[in-house]
């Protein structure tokens, strides 16, 4: 029997604590399938095809170092949905802090409640990935920073790139 988990985010973009509960999370797997959200009413960085192309570039050689399979999906409905199609008997969340896990906590009890049949696994960040947030990426990015310590080469290069292209 083949042990699914879904990794469900909004990858916008790809950073080196996604890269660290994706290693983390193929060590306990078979298979990961990384959901990418797509909600109409939010402007991402970068479309769905460019993050998924991010997500197999960065992530496809952690899973297959860890003998994982790695599936990239998206979603436009509620992660439990996802989840269900996809056959996964895991959530995979990755946990920074005391903030997230409240949040977290409560995400956890929802899902349960909706799908109990889908347990959530908790991976606490590694150290030195802790303060990394996609959202002060972008911030960092759009404001000309370097943000290599943050991100893998190819999508700090993606980021050079699309920052690059709004202030022509």
């Amino acid at each position: 029997m083949t042990r699914t988990a879904l990794y469900a985010g909004s990858f916008d973009p790809v950073t080196n604590g996604h890269l660290d509960v994706v290693r983390q999370a193929c060590r306990l797997v078979d298979r990961l399938v990384i959901a990418i959200g797509v909600h109409p009413g939010k402007a991402p960085l970068f479309s769905a095809d460019e993050r998924a192309a991010m997500l197999t570039e960065t992530c496809g050689p952690l899973a297959a170092a860890e003998g994982a399979t790695l599936d990239i999906a998206t979603f436009d409905d509620l992660a439990v949905s996802a989840a269900r199609r996809c056959g996964a008997a895991l959530f995979i969340r990755g946990l920074r802090d005391g903030t997230d896990l409240d949040y977290e906590m409560q995400l956890a009890g929802m899902n349960g409640a909706m799908a109990p049949e889908v347990q959530t696994v908790f991976l606490p960040a590694s150290t030195g990935v802790r303060p990394i947030t996609a959202t002060l990426v972008r911030q960092i990015a759009g404001m000309g920073g370097d943000v290599a310590p943050f991100v893998p080469p190819t999508v700090a290069a993606r980021l050079r790139a699309r920052f690059a292209d709004t202030t022509s």
